[in-house]
């Protein structure tokens, strides 16, 4: 697994100019000014071939799928379906049917403390998290430790938002059922060493989930090549829709755990004394799914894989290191996350003003950046700071748009400096 880090940054120019013109809204004006958009960790802008896409179907070829004997229904399936398979190589999962439709990362998380945890976690196993995870990789956990009785520790990071290794081997012990990290910090940039955590927890004899959200959209993921046993992440950060979300999980595991959710879809039979689940992948995806949505995850991976994840992330690595360069030139700016693996986030605190004060500034200049704890309240809390500024990079963002950046907190600075 290529981590954006360790990318060969004399891969062939990227062409960003062609890459914005694929995006519409980076030609609105804001206030007047050229938008210039720093908040795709939370959520990335579409690309034309992603509206076009979901445009289509609603357009030309709506119907339900799996269940009708019609043209558009069969046509409609087929491209549903055929999404699958274009998750499944893009992540290099083994079967087209351990790949799960979900709504976002989130639902993907609880349907595994529902179901996997419910079903094989006992009273006194212990479940390890870090310091920088997002909420949605948190409170699962903790309403499964109150449902029933498992227990939750916490892996330390250090200072600069490494992952503490020596303290995360500590945890792992004959009670350690489940590692559920993020992959990649959405408030930090911190790429964490995955493969080596899903080594070190497997020899423990236990599972590893990997909450992939944030390094999906800026690295190649291998989940064979890194060995863990779920992944997760959610179409809107990955320039798709939202309403989607994708949980891989092991084929075995799928096999052995119980459904989410019972309704249409997920049945083999029913009948008033008894129902049987369908094959997988359906077994959990009950209901009309979101077809549209799919769709457009579809389109948004064909188009990052076209341009090549490789380029993708050389190219938002340059952004990130002259940002890092130009902010930390920034009188009383803490830039916070200055691990050496990090990708594509610029999070920070000014000791003028309050984050969501700098934030509310530089929307003037036409900046859009995210203020606040991220979902992170309890890594805010180990930073000892209520927030941070977060500039997130996108693979549309530009060295200008850096620029703007530094010259719109100059007027923060001016307000209240």
């Amino acid at each position: 697994m290529t981590s954006a880090h360790d990318m060969d940054m004399n891969i062939a120019p990227f062409d960003v100019v062609g890459v914005r013109a694929d995006f519409p809204i980076l030609t609105r004006t804001m206030r007047g000014k050229p938008l210039v958009f720093l908040d795709s960790a939370a959520s990335a802008q579409k690309p034309r071939q992603v509206i076009d896409a979901m445009h289509d179907v609603y357009e030309r070829e709506y119907a339900n799928v799996h269940r009708g004997l019609y043209e558009i229904s069969e046509a409609v399936t087929a491209r549903y379906e055929g999404v699958r398979e274009t998750i499944r190589g893009f992540i290099n999962a083994a079967h087209t049917h351990e790949i799960i439709f979900t709504r976002n990362a989130t639902e993907s998380i609880n349907l595994v403390a529902a179901s996997y945890g419910r079903a094989f976690l006992e009273e006194g196993d212990e479940v390890i998290i870090s310091e920088l995870e997002h909420h949605s990789n948190i409170v699962p956990w903790q309403m499964l430790r109150d449902e029933k009785g498992v227990v939750l520790r916490v892996a330390p990071i250090s200072d600069d938002g490494e992952l503490v290794m020596s303290e995360f081997e500590k945890l792992l012990g004959s009670r350690t059922k489940l590692v559920a990290l993020a992959h990649m910090s959405n408030v930090l940039g911190t790429i964490l060493p995955v493969a080596e955590i899903t080594r070190l927890a497997h020899a423990a004899g236990a599972k590893v989930l990997l909450d992939g959200c944030q390094s999906v959209t800026h690295m190649p993921v291998d989940v064979r090549e890194i060995g863990c046993d779920f992944y997760v992440f959610s179409g809107h950060k990955l320039y798709g829709p939202s309403g989607i979300g994708v949980l891989y999980a092991r084929e075995d595991l799928l096999e052995a755990m119980p459904p989410y959710m019972g309704g249409g879809d997920m049945i083999a039979s029913v009948t008033f004394e008894k129902t049987t689940w369908a094959k997988l992948p359906h077994k959990f995806e009950a209901g009309t799914p979101a077809i549209a949505q799919a769709i457009g995850l579809g389109a948004a991976i064909d188009y990052v894989s076209a341009l090549g994840l490789e380029q993708i992330g050389a190219h938002e690595q340059d952004i990130l290191n002259y940002g890092t360069q130009q902010l930390s030139s920034i009188d009383g700016l803490h830039l916070v996350g200055t691990a050496p693996a990090k990708a594509s986030v610029l999070s920070f605190t000014l000791d003028c003003a309050h984050p969501h004060d700098i934030a509310t500034v530089i929307d003037r200049a036409g900046v859009a950046v995210r203020a606040g704890h991220h979902c992170a309240q309890p890594l805010m809390a180990r930073l000892d700071i209520p927030a941070t500024v977060r500039a997130s990079i996108g693979m549309y963002n530009t060295r200008a748009d850096i620029d703007v950046l530094v010259t719109a907190l100059g007027e923060v600075l001016e307000i209240f400096g």
